[in-house]
């Protein structure tokens, strides 16, 4: 029996899915930025506390993705085997009691160790994350799903930003300092999460059963339907995608993508601390919060765009062009009101750049291949994370100044710019059929 599916019941079950399940994600990833990058804020008294200087403070902020780096393939691999819920779930306990753990640390090397090992917990989130997002939501769809899911980035910041300064400024109880209770008090919800995936997360469509038969029959077969119209997407074993030209090209981008973003995010209270030494850690908090409102504005607007478009291409460099040029003038100026607006719409590049770059792979690549792909793209670029904090720091010890480090930041942002104009991929994927009063509607046979 065929089952007739019209527009408005089609929005209606889009909109059941979304609200479903990106509500819990985006809390999910703004518990997971905040848990790596807190650290920028612990070190305005951390590092005089255990004698860090600025070039060891960029060391233990960048060996987070070394871990990242080498457990990134393997943990989303082994997602696919056991199940977004299970391994999210694993994932989000493990990251939830190291980064507790980092509250005890006394020494450069435990905070080294720790930094290591909380990369590796949080291994595949991440990427685990992007692919479960294509189980649920259309090619047309997805660049904006994963967009709502990434304004999570931001909104941590805005929300850790204020949070984490309140902590360390109120909260020394048992004689622990600010900044160890910051740790203790952002890390334990991970834990709490992480039991909660087995109550909210859902495999698959057909899996849903808060979605009707017909909702589940009709989204099931949309997904698969999208599937088989890409003609011109490759299946590759995992070595094979791992070294396709176009994927590391993909990686390379992202690395250098990473170092800019990742560099300015762990630095930005220092930096603002830079401009006044009479600002507090609560002043510092909510000043640092502040660009990342225009940027995930930005981010939402310019995914929109790239889905409304069907373009994905042009929509990941221009945002890099604006970011590079933002970056490299804040080198220049004096004015800490001006710097901070360029330090903004540097941020603002940086995270619209994200959602249509993420939707690259499935240009070239089927759903499955796709997976291992982000995967080795997100584990290779990561690495940048690791480069560009530390570029600041040495920049920094060697200066006094961390605009020498924004200005090569920006420089590498405007590479990464280049680079994805040379990405060669279709701009558009494969049309779908529009639905109208005129147009046959989709079927599904039950």
């Amino acid at each position: 029996m065929a089952i007739n599916v019209d527009q408005r019941e089609a929005t209606a079950t889009m909109r059941t899915v979304s609200r479903r399940i990106l509500p819990f994600l985006f809390v999910l990833y703004v518990v997971n930025y905040i848990d790596r990058a807190n650290i920028g804020f612990a070190a305005l008294e951390m590092n005089k506390e255990l004698g860090l200087s600025s070039q060891a403070f960029g060391l233990a902020a960048g060996l987070f993705f070394w871990g990242y780096f080498l457990f990134e393939v393997p943990s989303n691999l082994a997602l696919a085997r056991f199940g977004a819920r299970r391994w999210i779930a694993r994932i989000l306990v493990s990251w939830g009691i190291l980064a507790t753990v980092m509250a005890f640390t006394h020494s450069a090397t435990q905070l080294y160790v720790l930094r290591f090992l909380l990369g590796v917990a949080e291994a595949g989130f991440f990427p685990g994350i992007v692919v479960y997002l294509t189980y649920w939501f259309r090619r047309k769809e997805v660049a904006t799903a994963t967009a709502l899911f990434l304004t999570a980035i931001p909104a941590s910041y805005v929300l850790a930003a204020p949070l984490s300064a309140l902590i360390m400024d109120h909260v020394n109880w048992f004689g622990l300092s600010g900044w160890r209770w910051m740790f203790i008090l952002e890390g334990a919800p991970a834990v709490l999460l992480g039991i909660a995936c087995f109550f909210v997360l859902t495999e698959r469509p057909a899996d849903a059963t808060w979605l009707t038969e017909r909702q589940r029959q009709w989204l099931t077969a949309e997904l698969d339907k999208e599937q088989q119209a890409n003609a011109q997407a490759k299946k590759l074993s995992t070595l094979k995608v791992m070294a396709d030209p176009k994927v590391l090209l993909l990686a390379v981008v992202y690395f250098v993508y990473q170092a800019g973003s990742l560099g300015v995010g762990y630095w930005l209270p220092q930096i603002v601390k830079d401009f006044s030494s009479g600002l507090g850690n609560t002043a510092i908090g909510f000043i640092s919060a502040a660009p990342y409102v225009l940027a995930a504005v930005g981010m939402v607007w310019w995914s929109r765009r790239s889905d409304r478009l069907a373009e994905r291409k042009l929509h990941s460099a221009i945002p890099l062009a604006l970011a590079a040029v933002a970056l490299c003038a804040a080198g220049f100026v004096h004015s800490p009101v001006l710097g901070m607006c360029l330090i903004a719409l540097s941020l603002t590049g940086m995270y619209s750049f994200k959602s249509p770059f993420w939707a690259l792979p499935t240009l070239f690549l089927t759903r499955s291949t796709a997976a291992v792909a982000v995967a080795v793209v997100n584990s290779i670029g990561n690495l940048g994370g690791f480069f560009g904090p530390y570029a600041i720091g040495w920049a920094k010890d060697s200066t006094g100044s961390a605009t020498g480090g924004l200005m090569f930041l920006g420089g590498l942002t405007a590479v990464a710019c280049v680079l994805t104009f040379a990405v060669r991929v279709s701009s558009r994927p494969p049309a779908e059929p529009r639905v109208s009063d005129e147009a046959p509607r989709p079927t599904l046979r039950a």
